[in-house]
């Protein structure tokens, strides 16, 4: 088993340096490199050459700083075209579920809004009534104001135009009544970070809805969890936010957002 086990230590060596450029906003001297990696300049010299022949970094002529090159971009492409968010998504549910307790769904844009794509029930169980595949609204739900917030204004538009009539129709006075109010709504819900409704979409329950974000900062799908009130915690900073936006945080790094 050692023997299986054994690496080859100046690879590990050398991913020090490359790991330096994933912490830096920019291009970096050998001097920076070097330190960064805690080796000498002639040391980290060696190693560069070697990455320099292999593209996987690139040296600019004038400035003599050293940056990613194209195999290094090609290497974190193919990474990332093979990370499917729902499927790390459900993978990590039932450790969430463990820890607050409540229902979780997931929900990714489809072609008529927020859809369910994976649901997992609590023990406790919550009377919601939802099924896969059922889109969400986008002004009475968590996930789906969460949507309504992130996703392009051309895209929802014509959905929340059409749910501020409904709303009217049905004098609904809980819910927005204008756009100028989904637009204050909405820009609560991306200033707090996540989306909460209590006794809105449906009586007596509460939800929460946190967004995922991929490497190109879009949204990527909604972590939402729900429960009835008797039992849910919908405080900001309470036991059910805190670690639902910690869960999604660490699937948009873990899906390259932010530079991740």
């Amino acid at each position: 088993m050692d023997k299986e086990r054994t690496g080859i230590q100046s690879v590990e060596v050398g991913f020090a340096l490359l790991q330096g450029f994933t912490q830096a906003r920019g291009p970096l001297m050998l001097k920076e490199l070097a330190a960064a990696a805690g080796m000498s300049a002639a040391k980290a010299h060696r190693y560069l050459v070697s990455f320099q022949r292999l593209g996987l970094v690139v040296q600019d002529s004038r400035s003599a700083r050293y940056d990613l090159g194209p195999a290094a971009l090609r290497l974190g492409l193919s990474a990332l075209s093979r990370v499917d968010a729902v499927r790390l998504a459900r993978e990590r549910m039932p450790a969430l579920m463990e820890t607050i307790g409540q229902t979780l769904a997931l929900a990714v844009w489809g072609n008529h809004g927020p859809t369910i794509v994976h649901w997992e029930e609590s023990p406790q169980g919550v009377t919601a009534n939802l099924r896969l595949g059922d889109v969400m609204p986008l002004l009475s739900s968590a996930t789906g104001r969460c949507f309504a917030a992130y996703v392009p204004p051309p895209i929802s538009a014509p959905l929340l135009q059409a749910e501020l009539a409904q709303a009217a129709k049905m004098q609904r006075p809980d819910l927005p009544q204008r756009m100028a109010d989904v637009h204050t709504l909405l820009q609560e819900v991306r200033e707090r970070g996540m989306a909460r409704i209590v006794d809105t979409l449906l009586p007596s329950i509460g939800a929460f809805c946190a967004p995922v974000f991929d490497a190109d900062g879009r949204l990527a799908l909604g972590i939402t969890a729900l429960g009835s009130v008797a039992s849910f915690d919908p405080d900001w900073g309470g036991s059910i936010e805190v670690p639902l936006r910690a869960a999604a945080a660490r699937l948009s790094h873990d899906l390259g957002a932010g530079g991740a």
